[in-house]
Parts: structure tokens; C-alpha cells; sequence
């Protein structure tokens, strides 16, 4: 039988629904709180997110405040932070 890791209070905070999380992982991002709750699920800053998916801090406030969607290749790395949001953390560190 295999240990079920326990859920720390840091774990609750950034987790999302599970309906939110598949349509994520489809690349269905409706509006800039879906960048947001992604963000927090993957557990990083704003600045930390933006270095490991090597877009702009600037680019990211957009998506996240709704100014602007995310498109093309931006979509396809956030449907893998959605998915695998262990490789972006990955990327984080490597990147540094």
C-alpha cells in the first residue's frame, strides 16, 4: 500500500477545481483569473511563472488583468503548466 501524501494548508490554497484544471489543460483560458488560478496552482510569482515559461513579467500582468489573451505557443506552455506544473517549477530552477 502506498503513502497518501497530506495535504498541507499551502496545497489547499493553490489548488483549483478539477473542472477549472481539465478545461486548462485543453487550452481553454477564458478570462485573466484562469491565468491567475493557474499561476497559483503551479505555486509561483509572477516574476517566477514569467522566467519559467521565458515570457515578459509584463506580458504575464496582461493576461492576468485581461488586457490581453495569450495566443499560439503561449497556449500550448500554459496547457503543459496545467497539466505537468512540476516541469515548470523544473524549468524554474534550471533557468536560474
Amino acid at each position: 500500500m502506498t503513502d497518501i501524501p497530506e495535504l498541507t494548508e499551502e496545497l489547499l490554497e493553490r489548488a483549483i477545481p478539477a473542472r477549472l484544471r481539465k478545461r486548462l489543460m485543453q487550452g481553454r483560458f477564458e478570462s485573466g483569473e484562469d491565468i491567475t488560478a493557474l499561476r497559483s496552482f503551479v505555486g509561483l510569482t509572477q516574476a517566477e511563472f514569467a522566467r519559467a515559461i521565458e515570457i515578459s513579467v509584463h506580458t504575464l500582468r496582461n493576461w492576468e488583468q485581461g488586457r490581453r489573451k495569450p495566443e499560439g505557443p503561449a497556449i500550448a506552455l500554459l496547457r503543459i503548466a496545467a497539466r505537468h506544473p512540476k516541469i515548470i517549477r523544473e524549468n524554474l530552477e534550471s533557468a536560474a
